[in-house]
């Protein structure tokens, strides 16, 4: 996809992500929201899959493992959108019985979910395992996952960090998305984790700072990313929460909280419709 693309469907999925929490009456906007536009070149033109092919096992493909488990309405809206299950199931977000839960989870077999994820800070520990177990099968596919900065704060984060160093997994694309915010406030205000790049680097990480909403610097760091050699690489992508819509941006408050209609119908108009359609 061309960059205009890529902005009419990022488009399409903050639409999408509204939409579904806000008939939910629940779920994680703000993040989700922050992180589309890296999502959204990721899945469209980056990784190496097919939804057609598509099995759990991951074999002879890319792999994504959402370590911000909460983050799903960007995740299932990027699936849907690439063709992995019909657009219309995101109308079925968070509903009970359905495959969309809050959390990703691989219990009714969702196509493009390899893990069940939530509990933060475990995801980069099952990217990292499966990166190692590529290089051990011999699989040319790469592993990618996206952490939260305040997920960042789990002790988990930094043991696979420390793994993933060990084991030479330069077939692991780590993600963070660092928007700053987190549910209780400002990530500086809560634990004061400092300077990512500098402690990612001085586990032996390869670090890549870029803009989460400029699709150039976004296509730069992948491309960056997939040829480094020898070591995991970790994109930091500064971000701003609730991206899009004036009053959510740059704010903790929409962590976990959802519009109220007056408001979904304010941000819908910021927005402006696609030729995609809504779901």
């Amino acid at each position: 996809m061309e960059n205009h693309e890529l902005s009419i469907m990022a488009t399409q999925i903050r639409r999408d992500i509204l939409r579904m929490v806000c008939a939910a009456k629940s779920g994680h906007p703000g993040g989700s929201m922050s992180s589309t536009d890296f999502l959204t070149a990721l899945f469209f033109n980056e990784m190496n899959h097919d939804p057609a092919t598509w099995t759990r096992s991951g074999k002879g493909q890319d792999m994504f493992i959402l370590s911000a488990g909460h983050l799903t309405p960007v995740y299932y809206s990027v699936l849907a959108r690439r063709g992995y299950f019909p657009v219309e199931e995101l109308g079925t977000f968070r509903k009970i019985g359905t495959r969309l839960q809050g959390h990703p989870s691989i219990r009714k077999n969702l196509p493009g979910v390899f893990q069940a994820s939530g509990s933060l800070g475990q995801g980069l520990s099952a990217a990292a395992g499966l990166a190692l177990g590529k290089k051990l099968d011999g699989d040319p596919g790469k592993v990618w996952c996206l952490c939260g900065d305040g997920e960042s704060e789990e002790g988990q984060i930094w043991e696979a960090g420390m793994f993933a160093v060990h084991h030479n997994l330069d077939n692991l694309i780590a993600m963070t998305d660092w928007n700053g915010q987190q549910i209780d406030g400002p990530v500086s205000s809560v634990a004061g984790e400092g300077d990512l790049a500098a402690k990612w680097e001085s586990w032996g990480w390869r670090v890549i700072v870029a803009d989460g909403h400029d699709f150039d610097s976004i296509s730069e760091a992948f491309t960056l990313a997939k040829a480094a050699e020898g070591r995991p690489t970790m994109i930091l992508f500064r971000s701003d929460m609730g991206h899009g819509v004036d009053f959510m941006a740059g704010t903790h408050k929409w962590h976990g909280s959802v519009p109220k209609p007056e408001q979904l119908e304010d941000a819908l108009k910021q927005l402006g419709e696609t030729p995609l359609g809504d779901f």
